[in-house]
């Protein structure tokens, strides 16, 4: 059998057309999701990148494997301590293994291992290559490795390809060549003048007026990027500049997919469309960042083509990013480790027969602290740590009708906070009675200084904002961090 697997940086579902999108963004991958199964309530675990994949890989949520920031002690995967064998089971166990246990020859084409320094992601591989552009490249960097790789392996069956595409990541990097296809389409934007007016008064890093993260300065070679915006046509800007990225990335998987056209093995080959997380893009007054446990940043595509499986299906059950791992140990007869805190979904793929979870806990440990309950038609968060967005402790949203998070109903629907409380407190319990760490890692980024994307910052932040006509803001920051200045 051969997988190819897709991993499309930063994707969020409502900007795919596949997805109900208005703007035409996935052709290819459309045509892939009527031959499959399309996963309309699918997360990550942990947000954004680098805990992502950890969960992904390793099976386990972050609270467990350790890896949950992008700095200090909680953005390295725990040590397995004493239990620790000659071959270390956390890489024995992990996603990539499952099809070497299958017999399978696997390999990666991605830069995510050196990007992060988590060099444990490229466990289970045969085979890596890395272009040497840290996250940073193109696509068309990518391609002609993914291109060439399939061409010397023609003849191969039963592997596993892994391939990795950054283009809709800020700062959106898509070849000047490919042009603006939405040049003259309209938005369909939920953030009319009213709205923008009000995200041009608020308070943190890549907001509408520090896209930058904590100022508004543009990067040449990124010219697709904006620095700020202030009216309409600022905000097409960004929206056109995040498409086109979607747009390549999807231009590119249509290469991929005419070269297993022509080389006669498409109908046999399993293709698995997916994301590490999404982006905020105006909800919470974020944009062009994937900076909270809300969800457009948690929640992903997932498109599953499975050779013999089902076609043109919708699948509208709670999973999470980790669900994969025994789905494909189930579907390739892999025997499951205990370790891992994923549940199976393989006959969805299979028969269509829907599966899923009761509830979601969500985490974002790297720009916030933040963890989230997902269940029914709601999303409660609870802050830890705004990252200088000046969040309240609790937040409400009703995900069905105010999916862009307009409108926090926390004060109307108690009896709801309580629930989505009790589930992450439950979650928790149950998350520490398992590991092997008696040390929650969200106790451990606070007690380091804070989210990662926080660190050194205030102080010129605080001025900026006050040089920028937000004082409010800053005196409000600044009497929550720095109450004795």
């Amino acid at each position: 059998m051969r997988i190819l697997f897709v991993d499309i940086d930063t994707l969020r579902p409502d900007h795919m057309s596949c997805y109900g999108y208005s703007r035409n963004t996935t052709p290819n991958i459309d045509k892939i999701c009527e031959e499959g199964v399309r996963f309309d309530e699918y997360y990550c675990s942990d947000a954004p990148c680098l805990p992502s994949r950890a969960a992904l890989v390793s099976g386990m949520f972050g609270i467990r494997n350790g890896a949950v920031g992008h700095g200090g002690t909680a953005a390295d995967r725990r040590l397995t301590g004493p239990a620790r064998d000659f071959n270390d089971c956390m890489d024995q166990n992990n996603f990539h293994h499952i099809f070497r246990r299958a017999g399978m020859h696997t390999a990666s084409i991605s830069t995510f291992a050196e990007r992060h320094s988590s060099y444990w992601f490229d466990a289970g591989f045969h085979e890596c290559y890395n272009v040497g552009g840290y996250g940073g490249e193109s696509g068309e960097r990518v391609l002609p490795v993914a291109l060439d790789w399939l061409e010397r392996n023609k003849d191969r069956d039963n592997w596993f390809l892994h391939v990795h595409f950054w283009d809709p990541h800020t700062p959106y990097r898509a070849p000047a060549e490919f042009g603006n296809p939405f040049e003259n389409e309209p938005m369909n934007t939920w953030i009319d003048d009213e709205v923008l007016a009000l995200h041009k008064q608020h308070t943190g890093p890549h907001c509408i007026n520090e896209l930058y993260m904590y100022d508004d300065r543009e990067n040449p070679d990124f010219p697709r990027m904006p620095g700020s915006a202030s009216d309409q046509k600022g905000l097409k800007r960004i929206m056109d500049g995040y498409d086109c990225g979607v747009a390549y990335a999807d231009d590119l998987v249509g290469r991929l997919v005419q070269t297993l056209r022509r080389q006669g093995i498409y109908e046999d080959t399993a293709i698995i469309v997916t994301s590490d997380h999404g982006e905020n893009m105006g909800e919470l007054g974020i944009y062009a960042e994937h900076a909270t446990a809300d969800y457009p940043t948690c929640h992903i595509p997932l498109i599953v083509k499975w050779p013999g499986g089902a076609k043109g299906v919708r699948d509208t059950g709670l999973h999470v990013n980790l669900d994969i791992l025994p789905t494909m140990a189930d579907l390739l007869g892999v025997e499951h480790c205990s370790n891992w805190d994923g549940l199976s979904y393989a006959e969805t793929i299979t028969q269509g027969r829907e599966q899923g979870r009761d509830s979601l806990v969500l985490s974002q440990m790297a720009h916030v602290c933040q963890r989230s309950a997902r269940f029914g038609d709601w999303l409660y968060i609870r802050t830890y740590h705004d990252g200088y967005h000046l969040f309240d402790r609790e937040m409400l949203f009703n995900i069905r009708q105010d999916p862009h998070e307009q409108t926090d109903v926390k004060e109307q629907y108690p009896e709801v906070c309580r629930q989505g409380a009790k589930i992450i407190l439950d979650w928790h319990d149950d998350m520490m009675m398992k590991s092997d760490s008696q040390i929650d890692p969200l106790w451990t980024v606070l007690r380091e200084g804070g989210p990662y994307h926080t660190w050194g910052h205030l102080d010129s932040y605080l001025e900026r904002l006050e040089k920028t006509g937000r004082k409010e803001g800053a005196d409000k920051l600044r009497a929550k961090y720095k109450p004795q200045s």
